[in-house]
C-alpha cells in the first residue's frame, strides 16, 4: 500500500496510490497519524478501500508529507562508512542519534528555504523508517515487527549551525523546510529488501550522491532496537537512517546550496522528489 496526503499546505487530505494513480481516501475520516497506526489503521483502510468507490485525484495536485506530523523525527548520523570518511569523521561504534524538529517537515516537492544567516546549507538523501506500534527496549530479532514501512527523506542540513555553533547537531538540522518527506509512504510489504535499495540525489542535474542501503554501518533492526533503548518509539514516529557519500560538506572545496538550485532525489521503490531552493524572506 502507498499512502499520500495531498492539497494545500496545512489542509492536506489523505489518499492512496493504486497502479500509479492517486485516489482520495478522506472519506475514511482519519489522518495518517499516531492514532491511525496505533489502531490498526492500515488494515482498516484496506477494508475501507475494498468497500468504497474512490475518486481519482488530479495528477498535478500538490503532495504534502505522506504522514501527519509524528511525535518524533529521529535521525542516525554517519551510518555509511563512505560518508563518515568524506566528512573526516571516525565511523561510529554505536549509532549516532540526533533529533530533527517536526516543524521542518514539508512535502516532497515543496521549496527548501535557506535559513536566515545561513552560509552552508547542504543535502542528504536518506531512507526513512516508519514505526508501526509502540516500541520500548525492543530486541534486534523482533525489531522489524515494529516497522510499518518506509519513506524518502532529504535530511537538509546547515553545516555551520550543525558543527560550528557550540555543539549539538540539532541546530543545523531542524530549520523550517529541512525535512521534505515522500512522495509516498510505502508499507513494509512493498519493499522486498530495505537493505538493497539504491538511493541517489542530483543538484542542478549533476549526480552528487549514488549509494545503496547495503552499505549501512548499522542496519534497520539494529537502529530500531538501539534507539528504543533510549526512548519510547510511538506509532508513526520516523527514523531516518543516514546518508551515503556525496554531500556538499565532503567536497573539495565544499559546495553548498544557493537560491534557484534544483534538487532531485529518489530511492528504489519509494519514488522521486524535486525541491527548488529559495532564500529566506522575513
Amino acid at each position: 500500500m502507498k499512502l499520500i496526503r495531498f492539497g494545500e499546505s496545512g489542509k492536506e487530505k489523505t489518499g492512496i496510490i493504486i497502479k500509479d494513480k492517486k485516489y482520495d481516501t478522506s472519506a475514511f475520516g482519519e489522518d495518517y497519524n499516531e492514532t491511525f497506526f496505533e489502531t490498526d489503521g492500515l488494515a482498516r483502510l484496506t477494508n475501507f478501500i475494498e468497500d468504497n468507490m474512490l475518486v481519482e485525484v488530479a495528477e498535478d495536485v500538490r503532495l504534502g508529507s505522506p504522514l501527519a506530523r509524528p511525535s518524533k523525527l529521529i535521525c542516525i548520523g554517519l551510518n555509511y562508512v563512505d560518508h563518515a570518511k568524506e566528512t573526516n569523521a571516525t565511523p561510529p561504534t554505536e549509532p549516532v542519534i540526533f533529533m530533527k524538529a517536526t516543524s521542518a517537515i514539508v512535502g516532497p516537492d515543496d521549496h527548501i528555504t535557506i535559513p536566515k544567516n545561513s552560509k552552508k546549507t547542504d543535502w542528504e538523501v536518506e531512507l526513512a523508517v516508519v514505526i508501526g506500534k509502540k516500541a520500548s527496549y525492543v530486541s534486534e530479532a523482533d525489531a522489524m515487527d515494529y516497522v510499518a514501512g518506509y519513506l524518502l527523506h532529504n535530511d537538509v542540513s546547515e553545516r555551520e549551525f550543525q558543527i560550528e555553533r557550540g555543539g549539538t547537531w540539532d541546530k543545523g538540522k531542524g530549520c523550517d523546510t529541512f525535512a521534505p518527506l515522500g512522495p509516498f509512504f510505502a508499507t513494509k510489504d512493498e519493499i522486498t529488501d530495505p537493505h538493497q535499495l539504491r538511493l541517489w540525489l542530483k543538484v542542478n542535474g549533476q549526480t552528487m550522491q549514488d549509494g545503496n542501503t547495503s552499505n549501512f554501518i548499522f542496519n534497520i533492526p539494529q537502529v530500531v532496537s538501539y534507539t528504543s533503548q533510549f526512548m519510547t518509539l510511538l506509532p508513526g514516529d520516523i527514523i531516518s537512517t543516514g546518508t551515503p557519500a556525496g554531500v556538499g560538506l565532503g567536497m573539495k572545496p565544499p559546495v553548498y546550496l544557493k537560491a534557484g538550485d534544483v534538487i532531485e532525489l529518489g530511492i528504489d521503490g519509494l519514488g522521486e522528489a524535486r525541491q527548488v531552493v529559495a532564500d529566506y524572506k522575513g
